[in-house]
């Protein structure tokens, strides 16, 4: 599940803790390297329960706290697709222009990266008098698989 970038971001975010005069408590350790061994998206909770089978004795309150630092530091970014949660995106630190296509149905979560958008936010941001700095594609669908199959594997029964 771990990647090559993943100990560079986890380092990275280590640096940032030791700049700000934050400790890297044992529980705050279980939930930075969950973090940052998965690929996936997450919400706290899964980030929660993730982390708890690292150390049983992270507290949901430790994960709360936590997360602000992680999206602060620039190495995940937190994302709202209009739930009553946020999910957080491991990835953006080594894949800071990636985009997402998000599933109503089922909460999967894509990413894709395209030469071709890139030309063309570059070319609107010209055109309009700017200098490209950043940008944030979501694209919400609906599940091709719960459409043809009357279900997805990924949405729970």
């Amino acid at each position: 599940m771990a990647n090559g970038g993943a100990k560079c971001a986890k380092q990275r975010f280590l640096e940032f803790l030791d700049e700000k005069n934050l400790r890297l408590t044992a529980q705050r350790r279980a939930i930075v390297e969950t973090a940052f061994s998965t690929r996936e998206h997450f919400t706290a909770e899964q980030l929660l329960a993730w982390s708890r089978r690292r150390d049983g004795s992270v507290s949901r309150a430790t994960v709360y706290r936590t997360l602000p630092l992680l999206t602060e530091s620039g190495l995940v970014r937190e994302m709202d697709f209009g739930k009553d949660y946020k999910f957080y995106d491991p990835n953006y630190a080594e894949h800071p222009h990636h985009n997402h296509i998000i599933c109503q149905d089922c909460e999967k979560i894509l990413e894709f990266e395209s030469q071709k958008l890139e030309r063309l936010e570059n070319e609107i941001s010209q055109r309009l008098g700017f200098s490209l700095k950043t940008h944030r594609l979501q694209i919400t669908a609906h599940c091709d698989e719960l459409k043809r199959n009357g279900r997805c594997k990924k949405k729970a029964c």
